[in-house]
Formats: structure tokens, C-alpha cells, sequence
């Protein structure tokens, strides 16, 4: 878990609805929602600008925030954002308040280790990723800021599973319970292609041929 909590400064809104949130935009803030924990939803606002800027943290997406509204401060997660789809802009924001004892799901990046120094690297190959973050589950207190997946030691050929990842003390991936064709491959060293280059006696034999059964058929056509 991260050791700095991020903090958001919002400000509660009792107006509702697609007019009131364009109003907003307009004005420098971004819409959202606190919800959870059998409490009443709550409307917020937060500046545009400030956001933006806890966005450029990673850890912003995958720790536990302390957001304060009106003085007020309390713990949640950033379970959902939408971004304008064409423009560089926040349109909303979903925050889900958290209790130290219940069991959370969040998605927390993978960080990879070691490629430079992996023998199936050095050799040629390739890194592939097939994944840059997975769902965990744990307590809030056990969170983690991020996954390392050390691929140092990989071969070609060489494969990193769901289920060999190092995880944290209480953390879990939920998907693993759901049985072994679930454990699928993170991270592989993939051989680097061969492209194997006609040589030019094979090319100009294959254009003659092409050009004697143009001639093949244009005869046969008169």
C-alpha cells in the first residue's frame, strides 16, 4: 500500500442532471459520485485542473484517496472516470467509499522487472505483455500500489502464469478461483521473427514464369 494517502478536496452539489453537470464543465469542475457502504449517494465536484494533475500519479488510481468535502474528510477508491472521447477533459467521476473491514476488488498495475537482463532478451526475443494490470482483492489496510513480476531469469519460449505472480500478504486474484483455464500467460519471451529474403536469381525466375503464363493465356485467348 502506498504510504502517502492522496487527498482530494471536492465540494458537495444538491443540483442534479445532464444541464447541471455541463454547467459545471464550463466552469472548471468535474462532476462525480461518492457511494458505498449502505450510506446515501453523494454529488461532488472537484476542479478540473487539480484533477488532472493527481491523475499523472499512478498510484492515484489504485490507493486508497482521502476525500474531503466541505471539511469533511473521508476514505475511498476511484472505481470509474470517463473522459470526454475526443477532447483532453474529465467528464465524471465515481468514487466508492471503503471500510476497513471490508474485502475490496481493484485493478492494480504490473510492473516488469529484469528485461534488460532476461537470457531470452539478450538472445533476441521479445517481452511480450500480455497484460499491464490485474484485479486483486483484499482488505484496504493490504492494498497494494502495484504488482512486480520479475521476468529476469526467462528463456524463449518462457512464460509467466496468473497464478506464479509474487503477491503481496492478503492479496488474491479473484479470476484464479475460477479454475485452471483462468491462468492464463502475463508476460512471454517470444523468438524474434526470420524473414527470409528471395534470393535474385529465385526472383527473376519466378517474374519470367509469370511472364510466360501471361503470354500462355494471351495466345490462347486470340
Amino acid at each position: 500500500m502506498a504510504d502517502t494517502t492522496l487527498t482530494i478536496i471536492a465540494q458537495s452539489r444538491t443540483d442534479s442532471g445532464k444541464g447541471a453537470s455541463r454547467r459545471l464543465r464550463r466552469t472548471g469542475l468535474v462532476p462525480g459520485i461518492i457511494y458505498g457502504i449502505g450510506n446515501d449517494p453523494q454529488s461532488i465536484s472537484v476542479k478540473h485542473n487539480e484533477l488532472v494533475h493527481q491523475l499523472e500519479n499512478e498510484a492515484f488510481y489504485s490507493s486508497i484517496l482521502s476525500v474531503e468535502i466541505d471539511g469533511k474528510a473521508q476514505k475511498v477508491v476511484l472505481k470509474d472516470m470517463q473522459r470526454h472521447p475526443a477532447r483532453p477533459f474529465i467528464m465524471h467521476l465515481d468514487l466508492m467509499r471503503i471500510s476497513s473491514k471490508e474485502v475490496i476488488k481493484m485493478s492494480i498495475p504490473l510492473h516488469f522487472l529484469g528485461e534488460e537482463e532476461a537470457p531470452g532478451v539478450k538472445e533476441g526475443g521479445t517481452a511480450s505483455h500480455h497484460f499491464t494490470e490485474v484485479e486483486v482483492s483484499c482488505l484496504p489496510a493490504d492494498l497494494p500500489e502495484f504488482i512486480d513480476v520479475d521476468v529476469s531469469a526467462m528463456e524463449i519460449g518462457d512464460a509467466i502464469h496468473l497464478s506464479q505472480i509474487k503477491l503481496p500478504e492478503g492479496v488474491e486474484l479473484p479470476v484464479l478461483a475460477l479454475g485452471e483455464d483462468h491462468d492464463m500467460a502475463v508476460v512471454a519471451i517470444l523468438a524474434a521473427r526470420v524473414e527470409v529474403e528471395e534470393e535474385p536469381e529465385e526472383v527473376a525466375e519466378a517474374a519470367e514464369g509469370e511472364a510466360e503464363s501471361a503470354d500462355e493465356e494471351d495466345s490462347e485467348e486470340s
